[in-house]
């Protein structure tokens, strides 16, 4: 026994184990404290018996879906806290499932969708919760993710959504509101009014046979599609052409020519990408596809094109039409001649497109027909579903008081149609308005009920995207808030509360049966992709090729003229709350947060209209109000953007939503101008303000600067019929250092002793630009898979963004007759000593911003993307200055970081000749100066707990994903086996559409990395400085001859 005194009494304690430990002083102060928040710690029972419905709760284990029923792992198992500290719990498993084991992820086939974008993927899950989104590869195309869909998985956990449903502007219960709209629909129908579902493109079989059983119920219901960026032009001209609205679909794999006219098929054209076909006809070789572009601003797809001609938007509807002539024996000028020539000489190997209005979507079809194309597959695309007539018709019903019950699924007409206030107020002669939404926008507003929409990622469904494709959705994680899809609406409102039909999957489960033949439901969920849906595909049956010229040529030409488009990272602004997307810059301008008025550097000048960098090398641009057609959109920021167009201008949609959450707000809302079909206006006036607008670039140099070796290209002649080595005109010569004994390659010369890289796997990275359209989606699934944080606007003004991996884009300068004497569009050192250039002659002088040769990029410049990580050299500079070794070179080529060991001197990123080592400023997660997904709890649910997330004064940099290489090489290790070649990947090289880029060991013979290493194209990042990099790169090859158009 021990005498223990406290306040001057005397306790007896035992020694053995009935001892009284104190926890805190508060605790020695009052023993009973511990007791009373145990009492506290969880305020609601976790409902377990009622949960697993009795004896299943004595079962070893569970099944996932009754898993996510119970818990999962949503807002109320994370956040349950104590009412005395904030000490967030996370609740253990009560019957744990058999395929969820702690630390080792799952994967979930599944489809992303949300009304604008569409991808059959892998979801990964950790502990029940998505943290990364992956391509689907058993569905080849349809499988590929652009940046929105590998970014999609943070939008589940957006902290701005609508919580619960609302009623009448409060809070209020499903059941509530399901009986304002029961009431509704019955008040409807006593006064012969119409029940409306307004939905963005719904390509659901399932979701359909419920709509017409629910119009079965309610005979005067319709279904009405309504999407902010509706292709109905397209749509349109398909219906006219192929005679129905579906859109063709195209693979260009074994295409050699193809000619666009304001297509941009990389990005968001004909409701799918076209890039990994792209990708694969791009390998160089005699038939390597010739891609030539005509278009008005500088778009993804221009500046992937061989040949690109600038023109403004009424002069190349003037050459379509041309060259639809030339092709059927008209007449044309010299420029559409030459293009007629390719094509007539390519044949049924060629392909045309075109955008921008109804006719000029025709005349492309017209002209494919004509050429036998075969880059036309016969497939349907059924993404796109809206109906320009039937929309019209519905807002006819809606202002003559016709509509009685207005159920909206996740559309905003007020913020994305040209016509919203209208809109806005007929809404009101809607008795009973229900908005299925996700955020507190107009339509929220408008609303008299609102029940928050399911994400996609907590939603069963199906899809059959084109033809003879079917594919499923499924949860893979418990609805996080009070949410319900729309399926599970409709069910309720058909079937009356209570009633045991209510349950979607069921519906589901039995309507699939009938579009998957043999397969079992299962097996297909497993796959998320099978042989079924919709089989008819498309074929040519008319067209009107002189109603497409009239309407062409009936297109006012102007001295200003406006081009409206979509970004790669915003889209049509389904996303614009989700803050990766936001920082993720543009590919072309290289800016983040924000939309702008892309300008021509010479309309720039006739206007006065300017960019300008502050002392700080920070970006500023004039703001002006823009005004087309009567409508004014004010306070737009501008962008002189080398290659656009004179005569002009071009402005993004997507931004400016208002009530969407903060992020969302950046930028201009440009729908105002759109009215759903054509997206080429002229009659553009705009007004200077004064102002000047701050803008967030990431790359501020434009050009190489004469450093060809570090973005290299060669034409696809001298690459087929000149040696890469020869002496005199090789183009990709191995670098050679002239010392006292002769020549020698620079790999046999080291400054420092050789690492031993043959004990075990070495990694390589491979980049081939001639593949890479700079696309980010690497970006994103990089920022995703390592908890690369959000820093905002501000720092990346100030130079300070995080990315792991960049992608450069670099423009071509005009090189002057007199100086370019072998006429190769570079400037040589003997070039610039024969014209007498001096150092501000080639690269500028601050006092003079229109000199330097090649400081400016040309009129219409080449454009290469080269995306740059961390080059993980085996002779690392930054390894060497470290002061304690927090930075060092791995065993299998990695170069490591320590972050426990890092104290932030930044020599190494001073040391690191490729910039690409990020530095930790501030703590950005739970820090209110940096309020995105990292300082919230129901956003750090996205972090990956296999990468630590970084504290501030730490360096950090591309891992080469390193969590991922010891993964494959312990799985390998359990199972006893060897690895076999692709087993070994990164974030990035999954996610690439177009396959630029391959990893993989070194050291296996056999591997595809060995055999790219040791290809002619290769090279790497400033060889002539000896780092000796585990990433290399393959020279871009461009598919011209000058004296083509």
């Amino acid at each position: 026994m021990v005498n223990v005194i406290i306040n001057n009494k005397k306790l007896e304690v035992s020694m053995a184990s009935n001892k009284i430990q104190f926890r805190s002083i508060h605790e020695l102060k009052d023993p009973s404290l511990n007791g009373k928040l145990a009492l506290k710690e969880f305020q609601n029972e976790i409902p377990v018996d009622e949960l697993l419905r009795g004896d299943q709760s004595n079962e070893s284990g569970t099944s996932r879906r009754n898993f996510l029923k119970l818990l999962g792992f949503s807002t109320a198992a994370v956040t349950l806290a104590a009412c005395e500290a904030p000490v967030i719990k996370t609740i253990p498993y009560v019957v744990k499932p058999h395929e969820i084991i702690p630390g080792i992820p799952n994967y979930y086939a599944s489809t992303y969708f949300d009304g604008y974008d569409f991808a059959s993927v892998l979801v990964k899950t950790r502990e029940g919760r998505p943290i990364k989104i992956e391509p689907n590869p058993m569905a080849n195309a349809l499988g590929k993710t652009n940046a929105r869909a590998q970014a999609a998985v943070l939008s589940l956990y957006d902290n701005d959504k609508v919580k619960q449903p609302k009623l009448n502007g409060k809070d209020d219960t499903f059941d509530s509101v399901d009986d304002f709209v029961l009431k509704g629909i019955s008040q409807a129908q006593a006064a012969g009014k119409k029940i409306v579902v307004l939905s963005h493109s719904f390509p659901s079989p399932t979701f359909k046979k419920l709509f017409a059983d629910f119009k079965t119920k309610y005979p005067s219901a319709e279904l009405v599609k309504y999407d902010a960026v509706p292709h109905s032009a397209a749509l349109d001209a398909a219906q006219e052409v192929f005679g129905q609205r579906a859109l063709p679909v195209y693979d260009l794999s074994k295409t050699q020519l193809v000619v666009s006219f304001q297509a941009d098929f990389l990005g968001d054209y004909n409701g799918a990408s076209l890039e990994t076909s792209y990708g694969a006809a791009r390998k160089p070789g005699p038939n390597m596809l010739r891609h030539i572009q005509i278009e008005s601003n500088l778009s993804l797809t221009g500046a992937n094109a061989d040949t690109r001609v600038q023109l403004k938007p009424s002069a190349v509807n003037k050459v379509l039409i041309e060259v639809y002539n030339g092709l059927n024996g008209g007449t044309v000028s010299k420029e559409a001649g030459e293009i007629v020539k390719e094509l007539q000489a390519k044949g049924s190997n060629a392909v045309v497109f075109a955008d921008g209005s109804k006719g000029a979507f025709v005349l492309a079809h017209l002209i494919n027909q004509k050429l036998a194309s075969s880059a036309l597959t016969g497939k349907a695309n059924f993404l796109k579903e809206f109906d320009g007539a039937k929309y019209k018709e519905f807002l006819g019903w809606m202002s003559s008081g016709q509509v009685g019950v207005l159920i909206a699924n996740n559309v905003n007409p007020i913020y994305s149609s040209n016509k919203g206030e209208d809109f806005r107020k007929a809404l009101e002669k809607v008795a009973c308005v229900v908005a299925i939404t996700d955020k507190k926008n107009e339509m929220y507003k408008a609303a008299k009920a609102v029940i928050p929409v399911a994400n996609w990622l907590e939603s069963w469904g199906d899809f059959a995207p084109q033809t003879g494709v079917y594919t499923l959705m499924q949860p893979t994680i418990q609805k996080i808030y009070k949410s319900r899809q729309i399926e599970d609406s409709l069910l309720v409102w058909m079937n009356g509360k209570g009633n045991p039909a209510n349950n979607y999957y069921d519906y589901l489960k039995a309507n699939a049966a009938t579009l998957i033949g043999g397969t079992t439901f299962n097996k297909a969920l497993y796959n998320g992709v099978i042989a079924g849906g919709n089989t008819s595909g498309i074929s040519y049956t008319g067209g009107n090729a002189q109603q497409a010229i009239t309407e062409l040529s009936s297109f006012k030409s102007a001295d200003l003229e406006l081009v409206l488009y979509t970004k790669t990272a915003i889209g049509d602004g389904t996303q614009a709350n989700n803050p990766w997307l936001q920082e993720l810059p543009d590919p072309i301008t290289r800016l983040s947060w924000d939309n702008y008025l892309t300008v021509s550097p010479g309309d720039a000048e006739k206007l006065g209209l300017n960019n300008d960098l502050n002392a700080r090398m920070q970006l500023g641009g004039s703001i002006v109000n823009l005004t087309v057609n009567g409508v004014t959109i004010k306070d737009v920021p501008v962008f002189v953007q080398p290659g656009q167009a004179d005569g002009s201008f071009g402005l993004a949609l997507g931004y400016g939503k208002k009530d969407s959450g903060k992020v969302a707000e950046t930028g201009v809302n440009a729908y105002p101008l759109f009215d759903g079909s054509n997206s080429i206006l002229s009659n553009v006036k705009i007004e200077k303000t004064g102002g000047d607008h701050e803008f967030a670039g990431m790359q501020l140099q434009n050009t190489l600067m004469g450093r060809y070796e570090i973005a290299r290209e060669v034409p696809l002649d001298t690459f087929l019929n000149v040696k890469f080595d020869d002496e005199k005109l090789g183009w990709n010569k191995p670098l050679e250092y002239h010392t006292i004994g002769g020549a020698m390659p620079a790999g046999k010369i080291d400054l420092w002793d050789a690492f031993d890289d043959t004990d075990g796997p070495h990694f390589n990275l491979s980049v081939d630009l001639n593949s890479c359209t700079g696309c980010g989606a690497c970006v994103i699934a990089c920022q995703a898979e390592n908890n690369v944080p959000v820093v905002g606007k501000a720092e990346v003004r100030m130079s300070r963004d995080m990315f792991w991996l960049r992608i450069d884009r670099y423009y071509s300068t005009d090189i002057p007759a007199n100086v370019d004497l072998n006429k190769d569009g570079k400037l040589s050192q003997e070039e610039a000593i024969s014209a007498d250039l001096n150092v501000p002659g080639m690269y500028g002088h601050f006092l003079d911003k229109k000199s330097g040769i090649l400081n400016h990029p040309a009129n219409n410049p080449d454009v290469i993307f080269q995306p740059v990580m961390c080059q993980h050299c085996n002779h690392a500079p930054c390894e060497t200055v470290c002061p304690v070794a927090a930075t060092s070179h791995g065993k299998q080529g990695q170069n490591q970081m320590a972050y426990n060991r890092c104290i932030g001197t930044r020599y190494c990123a001073n040391n690191c000749p490729y910039k690409v080592r990020r530095f930790n400023w501030f703590t950005y997660n739970l820090n209110d100066k940096f309020d995105f997904n990292q300082n919230n709890d129901l956003g750090r649910m996205v972090l990956n707990p296999d990468v630590v997330v970084r504290t501030r004064g730490v360096m950090e940099k591309c891992s080469m994903c390193i969590q991922m290489t010891q993964n494959t090489i312990l799985e390998a290790k359990k199972e006893g086996r060897t690895i076999k070649d692709g087993e070994f990947t990164t974030a990035c090289v999954n996610a690439c559409p177009t396959t630029a880029l391959k990893f993989g060991d070194m050291n296996d013979k056999n591997s595809e990395i060995r055999a790219l290493f040791s290809t002619n194209r290769r090279y790497t990042l400033l060889e002539e400085i000896g780092t000796k990099p585990n990433v290399f790169y393959h020279t871009k090859v461009r598919n011209r001859k000058e004296n083509n158009v």
